[in-house]
């Protein structure tokens, strides 16, 4: 019986072999109606069994008069209790039980002024409302309900309606909460307990509602109303039962595995009301929509998303959450993630660790590494470091996570072990080394050349000395840049000589050879200069100077031992007089 009129108030009491015995308590008059029992079996399916009418009745008194000054009064109901079909009655004058009657019907006198009300014996607190014995005007007191359920925290009216008899005029009426019987009744406005919480709602005529706020456990109590009259004093008993309760949350089971079914339910210590609805949270957030607000939330089939925290409340009142409760699920390793360190190229002789990541419930027990094509495994623990890495551990690695749920794999990281970075560094060492060599190789040999053309170039020279000439020497240094500078003193210094030859008026012959100086700034170097002459005429120069053109064949140059802007170097040539202008 799933019926939110029936929530929390239904309890199955049979099992699910032969007894099917249904409890149902606090039975109301909109209970009255057909029930029935019904089973499913796996070969004929549904099974109901035969209807059973089940009709609520309330007691009820009815007053007579009869001729005189007597009056009858009749306790009834609608319909013969089952269960006691002869009961034995209580009858109550004021509220105060008159056990020397205990049949149906009671006689008082036409001029009685107090209310009576009765109860089946057993069920004392059961009782009839009370009703004057003559008119409408008696001492009475009626309650719109016999008990309240409220949430703590909350606010509760007890709502009543009094009557008193012509010629009584209301001196005191105060409420109270049931106490010791021999004690007089304390006004719950003097009560610290109450202070500031307290709301009086009626009047000094007939209505006495109360208004109790911010509702405690320690409010739980039987709340009647007195009235105090210059005549006298009457209190209404029983009064109203009032329940201060908290939201509970009842979950079964706490603890479930991936894929079965789970139950929460939504329940207080008494009946909230027939309409009470209920809004559900997880991890302290709304669920939208959570079974169109029924005190029961079905989980099925349960994931690992439906674990969390959970909790509930009675619409209209979100501020009054129930204690959390947690939902545990049970779940096989998801999720497996392999991390690498460190990232990137991974090169031979180095170290690389592997780490497996696993989200499961409860947590992974084992972490087993394997490489693929190979059935044995490499390591059984979360972390797998590899080091001194050789290109035979190139390959595809995985990691299996396993708990007692289960087992699964991750996906395959490929790993690719490269050649050592040194090997490559010592072949660039070694082409340059190489081209050192072969450099200096070929400069050799262009120096032996040269050297070899020098020679014959002195005895060409030679032979051109008959000649009265005149030898100008010029020779100039290049100007280092701001970069060169500071290699000057480890560069070579290329040092041009420029000759002019005076054999012939109508030719001008300049011949350039390099001259190298190693480390100027350590000593001097004597070069020569290797000059070729090519006889193409004689030209008449003085005889003085005849015997010194053989000594401008080779000379000395020295580089100065220190640095010199850009400009003309005298070398240490003889000098020859410079030619008469027009003969060139």
């Amino acid at each position: 019986m799933e019926q939110p009129e029936y929530a929390g108030r239904v309890e199955y009491l049979g099992n699910n072999h032969s007894d099917c015995t249904l409890r149902i308590t606090d039975l109301r008059e909109n209970d009255t109606a057909e029930y029935c029992f019904g089973f499913k079996t796996n070969i004929q399916g549904w099974i109901y069994q035969q209807d059973l009418f089940i009709s609520v009745t309330d007691l009820k008194v009815t007053t007579y008069v009869t001729k005189g000054s007597w009056v009858i009064l009749n306790c009834s109901t609608t319909c013969t209790l089952s269960d006691n079909p002869n009961p034995d009655y209580i009858w109550y004058k004021n509220g105060k039980p008159q056990h020397e009657y205990m049949s149906q019907n009671y006689s008082t006198l036409s001029s009685d002024v107090d209310s009576y009300s009765c109860a089946v014996k057993g069920n004392e607190n059961h009782r009839s409302p009370a009703v004057c014995a003559v008119g409408q005007n008696c001492w009475r007191v009626i309650y719109a309900k016999k008990s309240i359920c409220a949430l703590k925290g909350s606010s509760v009216d007890i709502s009543c309606t009094y009557t008193y008899p012509h010629g009584h005029i209301p001196r005191e009426t105060f409420w109270f909460t049931q106490g010791e019987s021999t004690k007089e009744p304390k006004d719950l406005k003097k009560d610290p307990n109450y202070l500031d919480r307290l709301e009086y709602h009626g009047n000094e005529d007939s209505d006495c509602t109360l208004r109790i706020k911010d509702l405690k456990d320690s409010d739980s109590a039987e709340y009647k109303f007195r009235l105090v009259t210059a005549e006298g004093k009457y209190v209404s008993s029983p009064g109203v039962y009032l329940t201060v309760t908290g939201v509970l949350l009842e979950m079964n089971p706490m603890s479930v595995s991936e894929g079965e079914r789970a139950k929460l339910t939504c329940t207080a210590n008494c009946i909230l009301g027939d309409n009470t609805t209920f809004i559900w949270y997880k991890n302290r957030q709304a669920i939208p929509n959570s079974h169109n607000y029924s005190k029961s939330l079905h989980l099925y089939p349960v994931s690992s998303d439906d674990a969390g925290s959970y909790s509930c409340a009675v619409k209209g009142h979100e501020d009054l959450h129930s204690p959390e409760v947690t939902l545990t699920v049970r779940y096989k390793p998801k999720n497996i993630l392999v991390s690498i360190s460190p990232s990137g190229e991974i090169v031979e002789g180095s170290s690389v660790i592997l780490t497996c990541h696993s989200d499961a419930n409860p947590p992974v027990q084992k972490y087993t590494w394997y490489m693929r094509n190979i059935n044995t495994s490499k390591e059984s623990s979360q972390i797998y470091s590899i080091t001194n890495i050789r290109s035979e551990d190139s390959g595809e690695y995985y990691c299996e996570a396993q708990n007692e749920m289960g087992a699964k794999n991750s996906t395959v990281t490929l790993i690719l072990v490269s050649g050592k970075q040194t090997f490559s560094i010592n072949i660039a060492v070694g082409i340059t080394v190489v081209a050192l060599v072969l450099n200096l190789l070929l400069s050799f040999l262009w120096f032996r050349k040269r050297a070899s053309n020098s020679t014959d170039t002195r005895d060409t020279a030679e032979d051109g000395q008959g000649g009265s000439s005149h030898l100008y020497d010029t020779i100039l240094r290049t100007a280092p840049t701001a970069a060169q500078n500071a290699d000057t003193d480890e560069q070579d210094v290329r040092i041009y000589a420029n000759v002019h030859f005076s054999h012939s008026r109508n030719h001008e012959e300049a011949l350039y050879s390099p001259v190298q100086l190693r480390n100027p700034e350590k000593q001097d170097k004597v070069q020569y200069a290797a000059l070729k002459f090519n006889r193409l005429g004689v030209a008449p120069h003085p005889a003085a100077h005849a015997a010194e053109d053989s000594s401008a064949i080779y000379s000395t140059v020295n580089k100065p031992r220190t640095r010199t802007q850009e400009g003309t170097l005298l070398s240490s040539y003889p000098t020859f007089p410079r030619p008469p202008t027009g003969s060139w």
